[in-house]
């Protein structure tokens, strides 16, 4: 199952990278999330996989805290 993070929303469409790297746009009424959400496409949607976008978040976090720790 391919997962993308979303990286910003534009005019009429979501901005989402893929594991992989890649950019692809996605029309904004197709993705139920929001920036820096993890989602998993299904039946032309994509859906916020909250696991794995909380995951996410802790590692950020992580980062953020050792980056300013310094």
């Amino acid at each position: 199952m391919e997962k993308y993070v979303v990286i910003r929303f534009e005019e009429d469409f979501a901005v989402l990278e893929k594991e992989n790297g890649e950019i692809v746009n996605a029309p904004k009424e197709s993705v139920k999330g929001k920036e820096n959400d993890v989602l998993i496409a299904l039946n032309g949607e994509y859906i916020t996989d909250k696991e794995e976008t909380e995951k996410r978040m802790i590692i950020i976090k992580d980062k953020l805290k050792k980056v300013f720790r310094n």
